[in-house]
C-alpha cells in the first residue's frame, strides 16, 4: 500500500468532510480510483467522461504541478488538488 496524503479545497469537502486524507495508490489515477473507493463521486468532480482532467482542477505533488493521470507517486508524497474559481 502507497500512503499518500492528499489536500482536499473546500469545494470537494462534502465528500471528504476533512481538509486532508490518505490515500493509496502508486499513480494519480489509481490514487483518484482510491479516493472514488472511499469517497462516492468525487472523482468525477475532477476526471471527466474522457479520463481527462477537469480545465478547472490542478493538481500538485509535492508542490509541483502535474498534468497527467499516469503521473507517478511515491510513499509520502502530498497531493494537493486546487479547484480554479470562476466568476465576474
Amino acid at each position: 500500500m502507497l500512503a499518500v496524503k492528499v489536500l482536499i479545497p473546500s469545494p470537494l469537502l462534502s465528500y471528504t468532510q476533512a481538509r486532508a486524507v490518505e490515500a493509496d495508490g502508486a499513480t494519480l489515477d489509481a490514487l483518484l480510483d482510491d479516493l472514488e473507493r472511499r469517497f462516492p463521486g468525487i472523482r468525477f468532480r475532477m476526471v471527466d467522461e474522457q479520463a481527462h482532467l477537469r480545465r478547472h482542477v490542478r493538481f500538485f505533488v509535492n508542490g509541483r504541478q502535474v498534468f497527467e493521470l499516469r503521473q507517478a507517486l511515491q510513499p509520502h508524497d502530498e497531493v494537493a488538488i486546487v479547484q480554479a474559481l470562476s466568476g465576474g
